[in-house]
């Protein structure tokens, strides 16, 4: 599949089974993610994978997206020792987490797993419950499994602007 296939493929998958995903799917995932190029490749960013039925349970308490999942991924960003910009001293922290979580996305769509970016989520809850997670900036929650049976994308999934509408020629 070309990129541009994969990316016109990804939807926002909410019906996920709670199947294992293998190991394997889990590693190219990460492998994928950590692949994401950082600003000056400083790469402040963690990735937790939320794997046991305990952190998944915590998770569900600052969440209700996990729709069905038996795994998560969460992407956090560590602003300290992050690139900042020297015209404006813009940190680029929670650009670079973005940019990871992208290629976490994408990843998960390519083993053929589903997914959806949840920013609707209580991160001082998660904070608290996952002490780790703490000095963090919290971008987003992963929730990935196999997609159910009667699994589909939103009706608004393929309406896009136009280029002409979306891209400015200078």
């Amino acid at each position: 599949m070309s990129f541009l296939e994969l990316a016109k493929a990804r939807y926002s998958c909410r019906m996920l089974t709670d199947a294992t995903v293998e190991p394997e799917k889990i590693e190219r995932i990460l492998q994928a993610a950590i692949a994401a190029p950082t600003a000056k490749n400083l790469q402040r960013y963690t990735i937790w994978a939320i794997k046991s039925p305990d952190a998944m349970s915590k998770l569900k308490q600052t969440t209700k997206f996990t729709f069905g999942a038996g795994l998560a991924f969460v992407v956090g960003a560590k602003k300290d020792g992050a690139f900042d910009r020297p015209f404006d001293n813009k940190n680029f922290a929670e650009i670079d987490a973005a940019i990871v979580a992208t290629h976490l996305m994408l990843a998960v769509q390519d083993e053929g797993l589903g997914t959806t970016w949840v920013g609707w989520f209580d991160a001082p809850k998660l904070q608290e419950l996952f002490p780790e997670m703490r000095d963090y900036e919290l971008i987003a929650i992963f929730p990935v499994g196999y997609p159910a049976e009667n699994a589909k994308p939103a009706v608004m999934h393929t309406k896009r602007r136009e280029l002409s509408e979306a891209v400015v020629e200078l």
